[in-house]
């Protein structure tokens, strides 16, 4: 199965058989992104996930689009990040220098990584929203407008770490917070939803029977988004793809 249901003019489901299907779209779709905001824009800033599915694609993009992308021109950023030094196994950072970041010709300047090593979760937080508001030239209130941020969603339909009912969900000035996550009962650095849906692009990969039931809560149910919060990234002048593979896509209803 292979298909395309549009859910209104700017959200969008592509649905692919297999894992890697679903990679190699999201790949294409990371290339065409970038290469159009070289084109218009001279620069290309794309927000980076953690985890497994990501994982994957990054592989792909180090072995496939190595040579197609003016790497020069591409800006590193996360949208969220464990609280542990960028060595821990743990961090997504780390994941991505080992499978993306140390195969293509990028500047170190390019690279803007969470510094997930500061103890107090909080200043570092603040921190990386420093960062972020020097790189886009962000007067106080505005939001950056990031070119593409890839997103991931858990079984509880969490996304970067925005988790059910966490503080996080009702920011509504801050960039960058530390969010308290109970059930691993720790802090994680992670963009806020205003800078979510300032982007002009949100790309989903969701792979999975695991994610299916949530799948379906946030795109053909009326859960709340406080349960859902992958539910509650809808750009106001952005677009969102969700790539999904056709098992996590399983409890979807064709007809919407």
């Amino acid at each position: 199965m292979r298909g395309e249901v549009p859910l209104s003019s700017s959200v969008e489901i592509r649905t692919l058989t297999t894992p890697q299907e679903l990679f190699e779209a999201a790949a294409e779709d990371v290339v065409h992104t970038a290469n159009d905001a070289v084109g218009q824009r001279g620069c290309f800033t794309i927000a980076l996930s953690g985890g497994s599915t990501p994982k994957s694609l990054y592989n792909l993009l180090a072995t496939n689009a190595r040579t197609s992308l003016p790497w020069d021109r591409v800006f590193f950023f996360w949208g969220d990040e464990r609280h542990v030094p960028p060595t821990d196994p743990e961090s997504n950072y780390r994941m991505t220098e080992e499978t993306l970041l140390s195969k293509i010709p990028v500047a170190a300047t390019n690279v803007f990584r969470i510094p997930g090593e500061n103890p107090n979760a909080a200043a570092a937080a603040e921190a990386y929203e420093q960062t972020v508001q020097k790189f886009f030239g962000l007067q106080p209130g505005q939001f950056p407008s990031f070119d593409l941020i890839l997103l991931g969603m858990g079984p509880d339909g969490h996304t970067a770490s925005l988790f059910p009912g966490s503080a996080a969900l009702r920011e509504k000035s801050r960039l960058v917070v530390a969010n308290w996550v109970e059930k691993f009962r720790t802090s994680r650095i992670t963009f806020t939803l205003p800078v979510l849906n300032a982007a002009r692009r949100v790309a989903f990969l969701v792979s999975g029977t695991e994610k299916a039931a949530a799948l379906h809560a946030v795109l053909q149910s009326d859960a709340p988004g406080e349960q859902y919060p992958s539910k509650l990234v809808r750009p106001g002048d952005g677009s969102v793809i969700w790539f999904v593979d056709r098992a996590a896509a399983s409890e979807l209803s064709t007809s919407q």
